[in-house]
């Protein structure tokens, strides 16, 4: 195994990471910005008012996304699986 290869699979596997976790930051993004709004707002400066909203927002974006994670992590695992051998080489 030569080391372009270890830093490329490294790569390729940090960018699935990076692009699985994406709907569920975004999602929590955008409501952490409208709660915060509507915070200042209303002038309610409650730090734990922020949490929930988050965390529901993101749990639906997750069942949502659901379908293509499993797709995208199911087809790398595949990947690997069927190219072992061409690693140990």
């Amino acid at each position: 195994m030569s080391p372009e290869f270890a830093i490329g699979f490294g790569r390729q596997a940090i960018e699935l990471a990076l692009s699985l976790a994406l709907p569920m930051l975004g999602v929590g993004l955008a409501v952490g910005i409208v709660v915060s709004v509507i915070q200042a707002a209303t002038q309610i400066q409650e730090m734990t008012l922020t949490f929930i909203p988050k965390v529901v927002s993101m749990f639906i974006a997750l069942l949502m996304a659901l379908p293509w994670l499993m797709e995208r992590m199911l087809s790398f695992t595949r990947e690997v699986f069927i190219n072992i051998p061409l690693y140990v080489r």
